[in-house]
């Protein structure tokens, strides 16, 4: 699967919450020759179900589809005729640009396809160190570890508002 490149400007379209992918299939169908690339950010966690641990996928953005590329009019009407697309995220007159920098830090983890894979880590007298994973070099945005569940709360900024997400991690040591 490709990676999330720089192939000009990036939207987002609100859906259904959990009918993500199923909305994405149905874009992808209608913009096949377009340049238009659409994404659901995902993450990989690690849940307790039955006292058993299991690798579950989940989404990032619950309710959100990523736009790459550019949405002129013609797309905007050819986009708001899709099943299960409740509106564009946008502004007072267009669709809104999600500002790169909001973006940045998401192709960073996302970077072999659209979901985020576990990172390694060495908790140190509360300092929390990345030793692999999508998290390297990424530590200032970790606000906490909950070492039961093997997940780290990140801060991230989407369309200028601040959310914390769970990122799934692997504990190597803590001292």
């Amino acid at each position: 699967m490709r990676d999330l490149g720089d192939d000009g400007r990036w939207y987002a379209l609100f859906v259904l919450t959990g009918e993500e992918d199923h909305v994405k299939e149905r874009l992808e169908y209608r913009f096949k020759n377009s340049k238009l690339r659409f994404i659901v950010p995902k993450r990989k966690l690690m849940e307790r179900k039955d006292g058993k641990w299991e690798e579950k996928i989940r989404t990032i953005l619950p309710g959100y589809i990523l736009v790459n590329g550019y949405i002129g009019v013609e797309e905007y009407y050819l986009l708001m005729g899709t099943p299960g697309l409740l509106n564009v995220l946008k502004d007072a007159y267009e669709p809104l640009e999600i500002p790169e920098k909001d973006i940045e830090v998401l192709k960073k983890l996302i970077c072999n396809g659209e979901v985020i894979e576990h990172s390694s880590v060495l908790v140190e007298s509360g300092k929390v160190v990345v030793v692999d994973g999508p998290l390297l070099g990424l530590e200032g945005l970790i606000q906490s570890i909950d070492k039961r569940k093997g997940r780290a709360k990140v801060r991230l900024n989407f369309a200028c508002e601040p959310r914390l997400v769970d990122l799934s991690i692997f504990i190597i040591q803590s001292v």
